[in-house]
């Protein structure tokens, strides 16, 4: 099953020297999560700091399992909003 994880870093509560000191250690289990399948695709937000994750898991429950192995996850430093996602039905041949 995919989700979309919507992150947002709490800016407000954290400061920059915070974030730059976790950044390092938060690529790399990032790439760790991307190597196992779990992450399948990332991007930095636009409008705020913070990211969009595409997942794969078996539960809402396993997708925060797993982003809580993720520094900034786990520090709270992120608002984390996880959607899970349905396959499109446009695309299906209709009977």
């Amino acid at each position: 099953m995919q989700f979309l994880a919507v992150s947002r870093g709490r800016t407000e509560t954290f400061t920059e020297a915070e974030f730059g000191a976790r950044v390092e250690s938060e690529i790399a289990q990032a790439r760790v999560l991307y190597g196992h399948g779990f992450i399948r695709q990332i991007w930095h937000r636009g409008d705020v700091p913070g990211g969009c994750l595409l997942l794969e898991a078996e539960s809402e429950a396993h997708a925060r399992e797993r982003l809580n192995t993720l520094p900034l996850y786990q520090e709270g430093m992120l608002e984390v909003s996880i959607i899970p996602l349905r396959p499109y039905a446009g695309f299906c041949q209709r009977d």
